[in-house]
């Protein structure tokens, strides 16, 4: 078993000012014509000023990897894994599901890890595009595979809820590293197999 790797944590919660937080909460509440004192929403920015700051916090974790002494060089994909964000357009979250694949090189990598991954960078003011990118390149970074592949659906509340209203439109988005992206057998595999999944 290899020692793990170093995580750098992106965001710290410690650094967040939750008192500021909640009086800008209150602040938004006033000039939306209603009284965060009243008794319904006396709680209401320190909640909200929680929940955020749980929201846009980064877990911690150690990056483990496995020799790959088997040789497997096949491609290991990890479907469906849960997704939630905040878009940094309108504070409103977005949620679905991602695939995560790679093409093992001299280390494989504990699965689990695919969904801390994720999770690290999805727990940010985020847009689905930088999101999916962010998340393949840490793991052609920090594992050094023959490939990587990254597809993100998600259905985005400031488009359903808001403006257009398309209640149930997903967003698709995709990125490729190594193997994935230049040999066209590969990365048809990978898109085959997450789409299968979906």
């Amino acid at each position: 078993m290899s020692a793990p790797i170093p995580l750098r944590v992106v965001r710290d919660r410690a650094a967040l000012d939750l008192p500021a937080a909640e009086d800008a909460v209150a602040a938004l509440l006033r000039a939306l014509g209603r009284d965060p004192d009243s008794p319904h929403l006396a709680e209401t920015p320190r909640r909200v000023a929680a929940s955020l700051a749980e929201m846009l916090s980064g877990p911690h974790f150690d990056l483990t990897t496995f020799p790959n002494d088997e040789g497997y060089n096949e491609l290991v994909l990890a479907t469906a894994l849960p997704v939630r964000s905040l878009c940094e357009h309108h504070l409103l979250p977005f949620a679905g599901v991602a695939h995560i694949g790679y093409l093992p090189g001299d280390r494989i990598l504990g699965l689990s890890k695919l969904a801390r991954v994720l999770e690290l960078f999805a727990r940010d003011l985020q847009v689905q595009e930088r999101l999916t990118q962010q998340v393949a390149d840490w793991l052609q970074e920090h594992l050094a595979p023959r490939g990587v592949g990254v597809v993100i659906e998600a259905e985005h509340l400031c488009m359903s809820m808001r403006g257009v209203r398309a209640t149930g439109a997903r967003t698709i988005t995709s990125a490729l590293h190594g193997v994935l992206r230049e040999d066209a057998r590969s990365r048809q595999e990978f898109f085959s197999l997450a789409r299968t999944a979906a």
